[in-house]
């Protein structure tokens, strides 16, 4: 794992804040539908996510040689209310565990990177790909976070439209 990737992974926390800068609590909250995940939704995805991934690290450092575990994301943002939370909170964890994970990361040697375990597909993934797996994961979810911040707009316009007409 080179030092540019782990700086990417580290990195995902700085573009989350600069992704929701300047939205309300209100519009973090918003939801385009029933089914759809707010902004707030999303961040506990992806500390729920991190979570997973720490452990998943750990086990294969271990060297335990059981299944890696896979996790239900909306039944885990579902379940624990996260849309309840608040973003600050939920950006603290992840930051933290980020922190956390690189100090980690940074002792080890280029061959326990390259150490894997068996995911829950029955394949095995190395602790490099799980790293840039997950920044990658972040990347796409941050684009599912531009997507709602567009939804909040034109429903706010739609509101404000509505109002002038009454």
């Amino acid at each position: 794992m080179s030092s540019v990737e782990l700086t990417g992974y580290l990195n995902t926390h700085e573009q989350l804040v600069r992704a929701i800068e300047g939205l309300s609590e209100e519009q973090l909250r918003w939801k385009a539908g029933p089914t759809s995940w707010s902004v707030t939704e999303v961040l506990a995805h992806l500390a729920d996510h991190s979570i997973v991934v720490s452990f998943r690290i750990r086990d294969i450092l271990a060297d335990t040689k059981v299944q890696l575990p896979a996790f239900n994301q909306d039944a885990w943002v579902s379940g624990q209310h996260s849309n309840q939370g608040k973003a600050a909170d939920i950006l603290e964890l992840f930051r933290s565990l980020l922190h956390y994970n690189s100090l980690l990361l940074g002792r080890l040697s280029p061959a326990e990177w390259e150490k894997s375990g068996i995911n829950f597909k029955g394949e095995p993934v190395r602790i490099t790909d799980i790293v840039r797996s997950f920044s990658a994961h972040v990347q796409n979810h941050l684009a599912q976070i531009e997507r709602v911040k567009q939804g909040v707009q034109a429903n706010q316009a739609a509101q404000a439209s509505q109002q002038a007409a009454l």
